[in-house]
This record gives C-alpha cells, sequence and structure tokens, in this order.
C-alpha cells in the first residue's frame, strides 16, 4: 500500500475508534484537489467495500461496512494507465510481476486490464505498479464492530510474525497487542501447521511406493497452489489434498467454538483471495497483513515492545514454526516422515522452489521427469512467507527471526506435541491411523 494509503487508512481506523467516522470521511473529501471518485474508491478500499463517490458517501460507506460481506474480489484495478512503465520486453512492471500472466495492456490505449477470471489476488502487482492504480481490499473496519463487541474473535498469526514488529518483541508480547485492539485472544497458527504436518507425512506415505513415484505439497502458499490449478492442472493428480495451515486454525477452532470468529494475520495478500474460495468461503473471517496491523497499532498508540507479556503455555513445535520460510514445510514433513515411516524415510528426496521463477521452472522439470526429488515444496514468494509483499521487515532478517524462534521451542517434532494431540481428540482424530481416515481427516482436506 503506497505511504499516503496507509495514511488515509491511519486517519479512517482512528475516527472509526473514535467514532467520528463520517466527519472524517467529509473533511477528506472537502480536498477540492482530489479526484473524487479515485478518492471515493480509495477510501471503500481501504474500508473493505465498494462504494462510489456520492452527496452521501460518509453515510452509504458506513452502511456498507455494516453490511460487509466475504465474497468479494481482492485486488482490483481503479485508474486507467498510460503504461509509462513499459519494459524492453514490452511488458509493464505489473504483467512482469504476474505469476499466471493475468494482466493485460491494450495497445490501442496502452490500458492495463486484469482478467477477473486468471487472477488468484495474489496482490503481487500491487507493490509493481508505480502509480498506486491497483488496490487490495483491507478488511478490518468491517471487523471493528465485532472487536468493539462481546463476540470472541481469535486472531490466527502466521509464524512469519516474528521479529515483524521489532526484533525484541515476544509473541506473548503480541498477544498483548492483539487484546489491545479488542481481540479475545491470540494463537499461532504453527501450531495448526503442526497438523499438517502429520498430514502430510501420511499422504507421503500413500503417494510414494516406489523411487519413481512423487507427492507435491500443498501446504501454505496460494500462489504455489494456485499456478498447479491454473496453468499445471495436469499435475493436481500428484497434490496433496490438504488445506493450508491458516484454513485449519478457521475449522479447528470453529469446530471447537462454532460461535467464534477467525481472522489471519500474515505477510500475504493471497491470504484474501485464498479465504474467498468458494470451497473455504467461511472458514475465516478476515484476513488482514502485518503492514495493516503495524498502521493499525500505530493510529491507536499501540506499541508492543512497551507491553508486559501475556504467558501461554508452549504448544507450537520447531517445525510448524519453520513453515514462514522457504524448506520450513520439508524440514518439519521429512522429521515426522523419519519418526512415523521410517522405511519410506529412506526414500525421501525433498526440494523446494524459492519465488514464482522458481516455482514455474521446478513445475515445468516435473512435467518433463527431470526432478529426482519425490517431496517437492513450492512458495511463490522469495524466501517462503518472511518474503511476502506485505511483510515489514527484510526476508533475510525474517527468516533469521523465524529459525532462532523456532529453535527455542519445547517441542521439536509435531509428533511429540501432547497439546496438538489433545485438540485433534476434541475433533475425532485420535491415532495416526486416523489420518488415513477419509471421513476423520475431511476436516483438513479439499478436492482441487
Amino acid at each position: 500500500m503506497r505511504d499516503d494509503y496507509r495514511k488515509i487508512f491511519k486517519d479512517l481506523v482512528k475516527a472509526y475508534y473514535e467514532d467520528n467516522f463520517d466527519a472524517k470521511v467529509n473533511d477528506l473529501f472537502s480536498h477540492k484537489d482530489f479526484d473524487k471518485d479515485k478518492l471515493a474508491y480509495v477510501i471503500s478500499s481501504l474500508c473493505g467495500v465498494d462504494i462510489q463517490s456520492s452527496e452521501n458517501f460518509a453515510i452509504n460507506l458506513k452502511e456498507a461496512i455494516k453490511k460487509y460481506t466475504p465474497d468479494h474480489k481482492v485486488v482490483n484495478k481503479f485508474s486507467c494507465c498510460s503504461g509509462s512503465c513499459v519494459e524492453e520486453s514490452g511488458e509493464t512492471l505489473c504483467q512482469k510481476s504476474c505469476p499466471i500472466n493475468a494482466i493485460f495492456r491494450n495497445p490501442k490505449d496502452n490500458n492495463i486490464y486484469i482478467n477477473n477470471e486468471l487472477c488468484m489476488d495474489c496482490g503481487m502487482c500491487l507493490e509493481s505498479c508505480p502509480n498506486g492504480g491497483i488496490l487490495d481490499k483491507v478488511e478490518f473496519l468491517p471487523l471493528l464492530d465485532l472487536l468493539k463487541g462481546k463476540s470472541t474473535v481469535v486472531a490466527a498469526v502466521a509464524p512469519a510474525i516474528i521479529g515483524q514488529f521489532g526484533q525484541d518483541v515476544t509473541i506473548n508480547q503480541l498477544r498483548t497487542a492483539f487484546k489491545k485492539i479488542g481481540f479475545s485472544d491470540m494463537v499461532e497458527v504453527a501450531f495448526f501447521a503442526d497438523m499438517l504436518t502429520l498430514k502430510e507425512a501420511v499422504e507421503y506415505d500413500h503417494f510414494v511406493k516406489s523411487e519413481d513415484d512423487f507427492m507435491i505439497t500443498s501446504c501454505c502458499c496460494p500462489m504455489w497452489v494456485g499456478m498447479l490449478k491454473k496453468v499445471y492442472n495436469d499435475l493436481i493428480k500428484h497434490v496433496s489434498p490438504s488445506i493450508s495451515p491458516m484454513i485449519a486454525s478457521g475449522r479447528v477452532l470453529k469446530t471447537l467454538n462454532p460461535d467464534c470468529k477467525v481472522v489471519f494475520v500474515g505477510p500475504c495478500v493471497a491470504k484474501k483471495g485464498e479465504a474467498k474460495e468458494k470451497d473455504l468461503l467461511g472458514d475465516i473471517d478476515f484476513v488482514l497483513t502485518f503492514t495493516e496491523i503495524k498502521d493499525i497499532f500505530d493510529s491507536l498508540g499501540i506499541c508492543p515492545e512497551e507491553l508486559e507479556e501475556d504467558l501461554f503455555s508452549e504448544y507450537a513445535s520447531k517445525g510448524g514454526r519453520l513453515y514462514g520460510r522457504t524448506g520450513g514445510v520439508s524440514i518439519a514433513v521429512s522429521e515426522a516422515i523419519e519418526r512415523l515411516f521410517p522405511n519410506k524415510y529412506k526414500l525421501l528426496k525433498t526440494t523446494q522452489a524459492n519465488g514464482v521463477k522458481e516455482c514455474k521452472d521446478m513445475l515445468e522439470k516435473i512435467k518433463s521427469r527431470e526432478i529426482t526429488a519425490n517431496f517437492i515444496e513450492g512458495m511463490g514468494c522469495v524466501g517462503g512467507c518472511v518474503g511476502g509483499p506485505k511483510a515489514i521487515i527484510k526476508k533475510e532478517i525474517g527468516k533469521d527471526a523465524v529459525d532462532s524462534f523456532a529453535d527455542k521451542a519445547h517441542i521439536k517434532v509435531a509428533v511429540d506435541s501432547n497439546c496438538m494431540k489433545d485438540v485433534l481428540s476434541n475433533i475425532g482424530i485420535n491415532s495416526i491411523e486416523d489420518f488415513k481416515n477419509k471421513d476423520k481427516i475431511k476436516i483438513f482436506e479439499r478436492e482441487f
């Protein structure tokens, strides 16, 4: 999000908390130099809705926020483009950034168009556009009424969160910070990644019967899954039918408490799109990015580094926390396979693709059988989630923070997590054999 958009967002958040939202919106519209139609689009997108400019814009906007529904497109282009950023290749910067070639340029007027049928709302084009003409919808204001009320709202934070809000900020200080916003609690998605680790280990045992077999993991990255579904569909038969840890967090928490709302917090715009896929709609209620959370903290004067720790028992494993960077899934699943299926572990050869280009190159090599690995992991962002477009710190620093936090985990391998076993028992899964039962494991699966 451009700096001027982020300032507007902070002002809107502060005004909504202080109950002078209408006055702030009207004040923004009082500036004669602004294009009212474009400003209306920017403001409504920052509020998670789509309202056109009108005399009653502030009133209409507030009504739309209260009637918010999640079934909308996330990334949209809202202004004409001259194509002045076109490179020697003939592509504009946003075209070059798109992993599935969903952006087109009209040679007659140079204007850019997004093919909504192809677009998977990954948000890679947002940061590349020099004119700020592409925006993603921010879902915080529709959530605010829930946070200000008595609803049970849980923040499920991505493994990449550690280090994002300060080098020395602990996970327990972050829990305090989220509660100050109004969340009932905060949980690590790494805990639900542990559940998927067991699921993927069992899937590996199912897929790989000999040295010629292989499995493509579907864990974590919606860009990776989107490329497989939309560009390399002939490889889907080799993909594990598992949901992501984000979706697992929503499904498990809602099974344990059907009245709770679950908000995922991570470095990824694509997660907003994933939460809106037809077969997953309702599993996660809202998605916020790290930069959005930082702006919310700033606008409300919340400084995580100054807060007391909200202490909680250790429950996420080293492997689950490593999901926040490239190679983490492979490490976690490898260690689980070694413990659960030692004979299959002897066959295990892992490989990872790091960023869109490597993902495409690796998928092409899989098609031509040039890869000898049999557990294949892809991350759409270079570095994995720590390299996401809405990460706050550099990916190298993020990786070091994730590795350090993972190393400090009391539980090293998901297999050894008694807390996870207790939660799984509450949803009807009591053994590794149960992970082979399609009825019992339905909560962790989807169809591609």
